[in-house]
């Protein structure tokens, strides 16, 4: 793959047709317009064993300004971040249900994949491309401004079993997307996960640098030095320098993010490019569980998660909504975009 850099503009080159057979549903309220990739075991444009197949988002403009796209180098439908955002994963302290407790051989449950096998290894990686045993029964229901994904599964061995319903809808007449969550327990155990959304904005595919600002609703505690490249100011995360990544090495931005209360309005985050004027606002329904921020070059990801736990035969609900947004007095999107 080649990375190419052009007046400021950053574009990942792919090659053509690599992932043309990937299924995806176009869908509009008359002012986004957006595309979804759908949950495929044999085609799908996602086929890892970290993240949930559905609901990766292609693409997504509003005014003119672009938000997700590809900003890995090098695509692989089976690397662990191969894929778009925004994007969830769901996890059971740092692996998945049944993992701690299964041999190898045996099984574990990771929600939004299936059952996979657990190989001889000390400690679960999310970076390892585990075995599917069973992926479950997908299903999709499409309208005109929404997608709706079904995954059934259970795993009798581990005794762990689930529905997940997921939907990605664009509110109508509103710069507006939110995603609509429900998990209902049909297995005999306890599920008890934290599931976060890693984001992956690429606001007008700019670089990641000084014109980027993450604002949180409370004063940012225990972060760390972010390798130099970006610090914590009150509430804000700002950018010292643009990142850089080049012959195969990668400038990264991260750290543990604290100061947040239990209370759900402090799940508010609004991500800006005050070069371009595009603007993102994220907010949730739930406490915040634990907030991790991760940025590269290609994309700035605020990793806000919350924690789940089901009884069987109980369900839980959540949601996730994006207020997409122009910065005032801001210039023309980047040319190249529409």
């Amino acid at each position: 793959m080649k990375q190419a850099i052009a007046a400021g503009v950053l574009l990942i080159v792919t090659f053509a047709g690599m992932a043309a057979d990937a299924p995806e549903a176009a869908i509009s309220n008359g002012v986004i317009h957006a595309r979804v990739y759908l949950p495929d075991p044999d085609n799908g444009y996602y086929r890892g064993t970290r993240f949930d197949w559905s609901g990766a988002i292609s693409s997504l403009e509003y005014k003119g300004h672009s938000y997700f796209g590809q900003w890995f180098p090098r695509y692989d439908p089976k690397l662990h971040d191969s894929i778009t955002g925004p994007v969830e994963e769901f996890r059971t302290g740092d692996s998945a249900l049944n993992y701690a407790e299964a041999r190898p051989g045996e099984t574990f449950v990771k929600i939004g994949v299936g059952v996979l096998r657990r190989p001889d290894e000390p400690r679960y990686a999310f970076r390892n491309p585990y075995e599917i045993l069973d992926t479950g029964k997908w299903s999709s229901r499409k309208g005109s401004d929404f997608v709706e994904f079904t995954q059934d599964i259970g795993d009798p061995k581990s005794g762990y079993a689930y529905t997940y319903r997921k939907t990605v809808r664009l509110v109508s007449g509103k710069p507006q997307m939110v995603l609509e969550h429900n998990l209902k327990n049909t297995g005999s155990k306890v599920i008890e996960t934290n599931v976060y959304n890693h984001g992956f904005f690429m606001l007008d595919s700019q670089p990641t640098g000084p014109d980027i600002t993450v604002t949180f609703p409370f004063e940012i505690k225990g972060a760390g030095e972010m390798g130099g490249f970006a610090e914590a100011r009150g509430n804000r995360i700002v950018y010292l320098k643009t990142l850089e990544d080049a012959d195969g090495r990668r400038q990264v931005a991260s750290s543990p993010i604290e100061g947040f209360t239990s209370d759900p309005t402090d799940f508010d985050i609004r991500v800006e490019n005050r070069k371009s004027g595009a603007g993102v606002r994220i907010t949730g329904d739930r406490p915040l569980w634990r907030i991790f921020f991760w940025s590269v070059r290609t994309t700035v990801c605020p990793e806000a998660y919350v924690a789940l736990k089901i009884e069987p035969g109980q369900e839980v609900s959540w949601r996730l909504t994006y207020d997409f947004y122009v910065l005032p007095n801001e210039g023309p999107p980047p040319a190249g975009h529409r």
